[in-house]
């Protein structure tokens, strides 16, 4: 595929204070063996050198846009605010967080895939993650999976850790590459303001496309305690999340039954989840005023009658070593990296 015809692909890093890791995310797309790009950088009112690094990579190469925001946002309402700047005239929109970045064959070889599957809506592929290889769920050599088959999948599947990743997934923003259409789709392509608003996203739009996938390691996903999946680990934002898109979007690929199914089973996970951290850990009000506020959000309002049960019944599973009963729920909420664990689907 020539220069002259390969189709633009839009790459976009919104970004608060990433001067750190800033200039190796933007090398790692000058090294792009995929030359028809252009890259949107989006300020977002950072505090440190982020906007002198941008302007001056913005000043010697002019595929680059460096974009500053008039007033601070959110996170999920910055990353919308840079898929709100992508040409009309492209036709894939890839992200890179500013702490991540993409291995020099990444657009070539995702491209690829898409052009060849005109089907396809988002394209994944193997990311490293400091020294795991994630998103190693998908079935070699089948390159496209029906979207509603995936996310069928998603939801029915129990997840299975490897040294503390994700077996089973779409990927995470940096290891994904998605169809332009889809994105503009909406004002908002992150659908909720939740740090996992890419999931939804993902959910969205496998109801109209597929999922294309490249079995190579295309990303670098850089794990340290200031990143934001760190910080969602931290109060472990994820099971209202999941919750939530099971809710919003579980009709689109699950049966009724099913549907009822998994909610039953995924408001008893998150319940034992929340006892364990009632009567053996000790947290915060950021916590518990976070989870209730979510519950209450979705339907399923949190009581102390609902804790008590729960840790009833994590107990009674394991009657005979009570103690062993809580390790285990313990390391299945928060799988280590050199362990193996199983949770309910992402």
């Amino acid at each position: 595929m020539s220069g002259q015809s390969e189709p633009l692909v839009s790459v976009v890093t919104p970004v608060y204070n990433g001067a750190s890791y800033l200039k190796e995310c933007i090398e790692s797309v000058l090294a792009q063996t995929y030359s028809n790009w252009e890259y949107i950088i989006v300020n977002n009112c950072s505090t440190d050198e982020t906007l002198q690094i941008a302007e001056e990579y913005a000043r010697k190469e002019k595929r680059i846009q460096v974009h500053t925001n008039d007033r601070f946002l959110e996170i999920i309402a910055n990353h919308n605010r840079a898929f709100g700047l992508i040409s009309s005239s492209s036709k894939y929109c890839k992200q890179v967080s500013a702490d991540d970045w993409l291995f020099p064959e990444c657009l070539t070889r995702m491209v690829e895939v898409a052009e060849a599957n005109p089907s396809v809506g988002i394209v994944g592929s193997y990311q490293l993650s400091g020294d795991v290889v994630k998103w190693q769920g998908f079935r070699y050599p089948r390159t496209v999976v029906p979207g509603r088959e995936l996310g069928r999948r998603i939801f029915l599947q129990r997840q299975v850790f490897v040294e503390g990743q994700p077996l089973l997934g779409f990927g995470d923003p940096t290891s994904l590459m998605y169809r332009a259409d889809l994105v503009r789709r909406s004002p908002a392509f992150y659908p909720n303001p939740s740090p996992h608003a890419d999931t939804s996203a993902c959910l969205e739009s496998l109801r109209h496309s597929d999922f294309g996938f490249v079995y190579q390691i295309l990303s670098y996903e850089r794990t340290h305690a200031e990143s934001q999946s760190s910080a969602s680990r931290q109060i472990n934002r994820q099971l209202p999340q999941n919750l939530s898109d099971l809710l919003y979007y579980g009709s689109s690929y699950l049966c009724k039954n099913e549907l009822e199914r998994q909610v039953r089973e995924r408001l008893k996970f998150y319940h034992r989840f929340l006892a364990v951290n009632y009567f053996v850990e000790s947290r915060g009000k950021e916590f518990w005023d976070y989870h209730k506020g979510r519950l209450k959000e979705l339907g399923y309002p949190l009581t102390h009658f609902v804790l008590l049960k729960a840790a009833v019944l994590t107990v009674a599973r394991e009657s005979v070593n009570p103690g062993q009963a809580i390790g285990k729920l313990w390391k299945h909420v928060f799988p280590t990296r050199r362990e193996s664990g199983v949770e309910n689907a992402q």
